[in-house]
């Protein structure tokens, strides 16, 4: 299944990802490294600590931990990306 942007037609597989992690509707749904990356392009660091791979960027207060679930990220740490792309309004940043 391929998303498509309102009359602007395909969408990229980073900006695709995005736009899943927002809806809400696949939070089970959602690859561990696609997570990752979609993290790293809005600007965040990450460490490794184990099986810990913790994210910090300048200006948000959080850290957002993730842990593999198979090859999935667990659905609650997607909910904690989306309150942090939405409470920062990184879910318009060019990537």
């Amino acid at each position: 299944m391929r998303l498509t942007c309102g009359k602007l037609g395909p969408v990229g597989k980073d900006e695709e990802l995005r736009l899943r992690v927002l809806e809400g509707k696949s939070d089970a749904n959602i690859n561990f490294d696609d997570l990752r990356h979609l993290l790293k392009r809005l600007g965040f660091e990450e460490r490794i600590r184990g099986s810990h791979h913790v994210f910090r960027r300048q200006g948000v207060r959080e850290l957002i931990n993730l842990q593999r679930e198979g090859s999935k990220a667990k659905v609650y740490q997607v909910r904690q990306v989306r309150h942090v792309v939405v409470r920062y309004g990184l879910e318009g940043e060019k990537e």
